[in-house]
């Protein structure tokens, strides 16, 4: 159980109560958490989050709120909201870099890079998430993903601190880190992307192609990114059409017509509806072609089954 006087002596004011996460999410579903903060820089992301370990209450870091179905009975923690939005260019030995604070967005991220004269963020121009999270997941788009950018990543680790680490040291796979793997094993506070000199206007081009590509390809509304990994040789969005899925609904929650991949609130869903569909879904294929499909989102708070 939290100890909401002592977090509320520790934190005062910021400390916010019983807060509706729906709020947080790119889903729009979430039950409450019993508290929430909000970090406006590294600095206090990684004192709130030290601080909260060492008196062993549990925490739930959110940036962006996608790739993250949250349960409607919601979530028995100490939700800290990433705000961090530093951005800064530099040079390390001689090689141009961009870092940024893990909250801040990557289609921000890439954007400045190109308006800096810089070529390297192209992938993550329409990704609609964090720093952090793509660090943390692996994120990837038009054939390259964070494990192929990623010159340093600063960690807050549970047990040896605060650490700079490679996108070797990270032991990347697919959508995936070793911090994924290990939940509660630490926190992403900054990194730095390597980048190369280039014409913004070039940059920018290739950055609004890739924009109209998704545009084309994929839908809008709430949802949380795609859901599925793609299965080794394939594609999950193929899979899930094949299936006969798309359309389906449960609910206020849809397999979006335009893209098999993605699931769409219409403004009723909830996080039940989502669960089930999923489920739903993971059946269908499996059934039909004998592949489970794996989640690329994470499931996480109370459920009732």
């Amino acid at each position: 159980m939290l100890n909401i006087d002592r977090l509320q002596q520790h934190f005062g004011s910021r400390l916010q109560h019983n807060v509706r996460l729906a709020n947080y999410t790119t889903s729009r579903v979430g039950g409450e958490a019993p508290c929430l903060l909000v970090a406006h820089s590294s600095v206090e992301l990684a004192a709130d989050v030290q601080y909260l370990w060492q008196n062993n209450d549990p925490v739930k870091i959110f940036g962006s709120g996608s790739n993250m179905l949250v349960s409607d009975h919601g979530l028995e923690a100490v939700v800290v909201v990433n705000k961090t939005k530093a951005i800064r260019f530099e040079k390390r030995e001689n090689q141009p870099v961009v870092y940024a604070e893990s909250g801040a967005t990557l289609i921000t991220v890439a954007r400045q890079t190109a308006e800096n004269g810089y070529d390297g963020m192209v992938w993550a121009s329409t990704i609609p998430g964090t720093v952090g999270g793509a660090v943390y997941g692996n994120a990837g788009a038009h054939g390259s993903d964070t494990s192929l950018n990623l010159a340093m990543a600063e960690i807050l680790h549970r047990e040896k601190g605060r650490v700079s680490l490679d996108a070797e040291a990270m032991q990347y796979a697919y959508r995936s880190s070793f911090i994924k793997r290990n939940p509660g094993s630490a926190v992403i506070l900054a990194a730095t992307f390597a980048l190369r000199p280039a014409d913004p206007q070039v940059v920018k081009a290739a950055m609004a192609a890739n924009a109209e590509k998704r545009r084309l390809s994929q839908p809008t509304g709430s949802c949380m990114g795609s859901m599925f990994k793609n299965p080794e040789g394939d594609k999950a969005g193929r899979l899930i059409e094949a299936a006969g899925l798309k359309g389906m609904k449960i609910g206020g929650v849809e397999i979006s017509p335009k893209h098999a991949n993605f699931m769409i609130n219409d403004g009723t869903g909830t996080a039940q509806d989502y669960r089930r569909l999923i489920e739903l879904t993971q059946n269908a294929v499996f059934e039909k072609f004998g592949v489970k499909l794996s989640l690329e989102i994470e499931i996480i708070g109370e459920w009732q089954e």
